[in-house]
């Protein structure tokens, strides 16, 4: 039996380049930052990409760290991304997206080190933001409706 679960969520423009997503009973305010022309009001939405990157490594690491002996006493991690935006603003051929995405994990634990890294190594190989990023998606235009007013 498959055990496919659909997530879903709405991204909604507001003023400007502000917009509110939604999911379940949650809202992000997403913006840009006043230099790219926004209102800095949020996260931008490649920021948000980081973000969830580090997040969803962290509920992994929480979710699997007793598994593998490692008891987490603080779990951090750091991302940064390399974006050109000359893709974005149609300026040259290269691509709109991240072209590297970098990212360090800092815990603190008393566990050994062979522990940790089998932890690690573990920890990145069920990531599902990571598995997204790191692998091709079918990523499609599902439908456009034009509303009448």
């Amino acid at each position: 039996m498959a055990s496919v679960q659909t997530f879903k969520a709405t991204a909604h423009l507001q003023d400007g380049f502000q917009v509110k997503a939604a999911s379940r009973n949650f809202e992000l305010t997403i913006d840009e930052p006043k230099s790219l022309g926004g209102t800095d009001t949020g996260m931008n939405p490649v920021e948000v990409v980081l973000a969830s990157l580090g997040a969803c490594q962290s509920i992994v690491a929480r979710a699997y760290a007793a598994k593998f002996g490692v008891e987490l006493n603080d779990f951090r991690v750091e991302v940064e991304g390399d974006l050109d935006l000359d893709g974005f603003f149609n300026r040259s051929e290269v691509r709109p997206g991240y072209s590297d995405i970098r990212y360090t994990f800092y815990i603190k634990t008393d566990a050994p080190r062979e522990k940790v890294e089998e932890f690690v190594s573990f920890l990145e190989s069920k990531c599902p933001v990571g598995d997204t990023l790191a692998n091709p998606v079918n990523l499609q235009l599902n439908r456009v409706v034009i509303e009448n007013e």
